[in-house]
């Protein structure tokens, strides 16, 4: 048993226990357990005997952050908001941890292990990040001596100071990493520095524009500076929307819903993604990036695929044959496909482990034949793996990368859907900190990454489509908090959200390019409702705007945020 007092946490938990609550293991990874809240404390049935942690949702802003005497009087320039937190793996034992002190624990702890990673030891103390670390730090102190002596509510509170200042701490350090990276990323110096690197090391020359991975680096380097898209819905077009496409996006991205694509068993429809890809490749001449071509969400699922649900071998030959079509009818038009997606979550049919592994060899296979030059990329859905916590059927999404590596199935590289802030399965909101180790942990892979889809709502409580309940298997409890970054979403927050995600993301040599979710509010077959970057009414948001922005901060080498200047605040620190 592993279990967490409350404490002065008692009001912040939030959402569903069953479904946004959950213990993990080593690399994070969900581990079996039912999570419930009794007598002022979380409890986790974990099975095993391993140390175990604990993630749940937690509103930050609902804690005690003022500073009393003789405490550093250092405090957040913003709020927090409701977000996903984990605390350090724990041994199970009987009497209960305090549940804001080790989530504090485990975000000091990821502070010193990103502060190695990214080698900003020379960070000065008046830097805005060390200076609300230090802060952090002696809260923690002081919460582990007042643990001992003036019980657990006062210990809580501290920890909880302490837990708000060192996501603080954290965020900054993340966006500090990447504007240092930001110019030589953009202008291709970090890959020529990598080139030059390798030279030295092998006695030869790479093959022309390979990525190159280096020993003591964190994924592979990649040539060219990082590009931006947009995902366009098929079903929406006119000459105002493709203009601002054109002056916004390196590329477009076009989603191939089988249920768009072939809504009636044999009967294909291409006419409105026709239009698109089009358009893309003679009037703009940006480039195509299509997919996914199998997507087994629900609002990818045509109604009568799901006659053959229990029959695999059926299944398997209708996934070929719907890759054969789009792939041959777009093969000359597109120069990226997004072959598959979220197959390891294994949340609509019922795969077991040789199939899902097997419909990814068919479909990257059926890709490569047909299109040998074009770019075969691997989407990983839900991408923290939460849902591995309830459906042991299913793969954790790393695991999962690595056996398709150990299957020798030939991808270019994994795309990540990063989607956050609505109440779906697997999107609760998390800071820039978890969202940069994240991309940095599937770095580990040796692939070039793509942010596939990248998102969240310009309005808070946006309702889903009837559509989005038509597996109860993918249906959100009516309990989830989806939470939210800062404070709750609005089209300042969204374009916010967007610069900063996109910057900590673009900076990093190994991604190769990321790509906001979608173009347009609509409520067919909407991957987010609200998650556009221009309303229903046809008004471009916020969001629109700062990604022009960011797209001429690359090709200018300027870092599209304001600059951390040094601060004072460190002297109050006691």
């Amino acid at each position: 048993m592993l279990s967490f007092e409350l404490a002065a946490a008692s009001a912040a938990v939030r959402g569903s226990l069953s479904a946004q609550s959950f213990a993990f293991g080593p690399d994070d990874v969900p581990t079996p357990g039912a999570v419930s809240i009794e007598d002022g404390a979380i409890r986790c049935a974990v099975t095993s005997p391993e140390s175990a942690g604990l993630s749940v949702v937690l509103d930050l802003d609902a804690l005690d952050t003022e500073p009393r005497t003789g405490e550093p009087d250092i405090r957040p320039e913003h709020a927090t908001g409701v977000l996903a937190m984990k605390t350090c793996l724990l041994p199970p034992r009987e009497r209960p941890y305090l549940l804001l002190l080790e989530l504090a624990r485990r975000r000091i702890m990821l502070y010193l292990n990103k502060l190695e990673q990214w080698a900003l030891f020379d960070l000065p103390q008046s830097d805005p990040a060390a200076a609300r670390f230090e802060a952090a730090r002696e809260l923690f102190t002081r919460a582990l001596v007042s643990q001992r002596h003036e019980g657990s509510q006062e210990a809580s509170r501290l920890a909880g100071r302490a837990l708000v200042l060192a996501i603080d701490a954290t965020e900054r350090l993340a966006l500090r990493q990447a504007e240092r990276l930001w110019a030589d990323r953009v202008t291709g110096k970090l890959y020529a520095d990598a080139v030059e690197h390798y030279q030295r090391v092998q006695q030869e020359k790479p093959p022309e524009g390979a990525p190159i991975l280096l020993p003591s680096a964190t994924g592979v380097s990649l040539p060219g500076r990082p590009l931006l898209g947009c995902s366009v819905s098929p079903g929406i077009y006119s000459d105002q929307l493709a203009r601002l496409v054109a002056t916004s996006c390196d590329f477009v991205s076009m989603p191939m819903r089988w249920s768009d694509l072939e809504p009636q068993e044999g009967k294909y429809s291409f006419g409105q993604t026709d239009k698109w890809i089009e358009w893309a490749v003679r009037n703009a001449k940006i480039p195509v990036a299509a997919g996914p071509v199998i997507d087994f969400r629900p609002t990818a699922v045509p109604e009568w695929l799901w006659i053959w649900e229990n029959d695999y071998e059926t299944l398997r030959e209708l996934v070929a044959e719907h890759v054969k079509q789009v792939v041959t009818r777009y093969r000359r038009t597109v120069r990226r496909w997004t072959v598959a997606s979220g197959l390891h979550v294994n949340a609509c049919f019922p795969l077991g482990f040789e199939q899902m592994m097997d419909l990814t060899k068919i479909c990257v296979g059926m890709v490569r034949k047909l299109h040998p030059q074009a770019s075969i990329v691997l989407e990983l859905t839900q991408p923290w793996g939460e849902y591995y916590a309830a459906n042991r059927k299913s793969l954790p999404p790393q695991l999962y990368a690595e056996m398709v590596s150990q299957y020798q199935i030939p991808v270019d590289a994994f795309g990540l859907r990063v989607q956050m802030g609505q109440t779906r399965l697997g999107q609760t909101s998390r800071d820039l900190a978890s969202y940069s180790s994240l991309l940095d942990r599937f770095a580990e892979l040796e692939k070039p990454l793509i942010v596939t889809a990248a998102g969240v709502p310009s309005e808070h409580g946006a309702k889903q489509p009837d559509k989005m309940s038509r597996s109860n298997r993918a249906k959100a409890p009516d309990d989830m908090d989806p939470g939210f970054w800062r404070s709750r979403w609005s089209e300042e927050r969204q374009a916010e959200w967007l610069v900063n995600a996109f910057a900590v993301a673009m900076a990093k040599p190994f991604v190769h390019s990321v790509c906001w979710q979608e173009l347009y509010d609509t409520q067919q077959n909407a991957e987010m409702p609200a998650g556009g970057l221009i309303s229903a009414s046809g008004t471009p948001k916020a969001a629109l705007a700062k990604l022009g922005e960011l797209r001429r901060g690359v090709r200018d080498a300027k870092w599209p945020l304001p600059a951390q200047a040094p601060t004072e605040e460190h002297a109050n620190v006691t």
